[in-house]
């Protein structure tokens, strides 16, 4: 049972890909890392000797700290970051009680190089629709949620990327693009590790809603006219895509939680 000062991987597998997704600090040792280099989605790497030094940087946002067994580690810095007023729970298990429970992991590997400030960098091109509202989302929400995005100028999406150190996505021969009939947002799903029931049913509506094949799906013409309607809303491409998260985390919570749910207007009874 879980205490005021852990968290079950059950209960952790609901937050994740919310708005409300604590911190997820991974303090494995280097060794146990490099034993199975995969995070839980979402989760930055940070060294539990610091963590007196980087504490702070959590300060008034709950956080989760995860060790390889929910141990000494986690427990540590949890209490360390309690003492420094982060509301922290360590992981019930650890990492080897999420995966035990095969939950979703992240390959480190997948993951674009960090800047400086411990942020991945993307870029793709201006006025996106759907897949470059989609593509960032699922980045945000289950691989890095401080992720930057460059919109720029199509031709110079591939200079900007080498120039910046940022990852192009959603553009013509780069890794993280269309293959063949998947978008990208079937690619980074397939790419992350990320294939659970509901982001599967959120990919098959964005497909259809990004490829014209409004069969797929029978919600991808809703998202369809949802996303041009936003992109009509805004001439700030930033601005839209704050707006597109708030639409994709609707439609993800209602892939994973309310598809049996339905609303029926009740039918007005003939008068006497």
């Amino acid at each position: 049972m879980s205490s005021y000062t852990t968290i079950s991987p059950d209960k952790l597998s609901k937050l994740i890909g919310t708005a409300n997704t604590p911190a997820l600090i991974d303090v494995r040792t280097d060794e146990d890392f490099a034993a199975d280099p995969r995070l839980i989605p979402g989760a930055i790497r940070r060294n539990h000797e610091e963590a007196a030094d980087w504490g702070d940087e959590f300060s008034g946002r709950p956080a989760i700290v995860v060790c390889l067994r929910g141990q000494k580690l986690a427990q540590g810095t949890a209490a360390w970051l309690r003492h420094l007023h982060v509301s922290a729970e360590a992981l019930e298990g650890g990492f080897e009680g999420w995966k035990a429970a095969k939950l979703p992991l992240v390959p480190a590997s997948k993951v674009p190089a960090r800047d400086a400030q411990d942020r991945t960098v993307w870029v793709t091109r201006a006025r996106p629709k759907i897949d470059r509202i989609a593509c960032p989302w699922l980045i945000r929400r289950f691989v890095d949620p401080n992720a930057v995005f460059l919109f720029v100028t199509p031709a110079e999406v591939l200079a900007v990327g080498e120039r910046f150190n940022a990852a192009p996505f959603d553009v013509e021969n780069v890794f993280w693009s269309h293959r063949g009939e998947l978008c990208t947002f079937d690619v980074m799903i397939e790419e992350f590790g990320l294939a659970t029931p509901a982001l599967l049913r959120l990919a098959a509506m964005v497909r259809g809603a990004d490829t014209g094949r409004l069969d797929l799906s029978p919600e991808a013409p809703g998202l369809l006219a949802a996303s041009l309607g936003l992109s009509r809303m805004f001439d700030d491409d930033l601005e839209q895509l704050e707006a597109g998260m708030t639409l994709y985390d609707a439609f993800y919570r209602w892939c994973r939680d309310a598809t049996g749910e339905t609303h029926n207007w009740p039918t007005n009874k003939a008068k006497p």
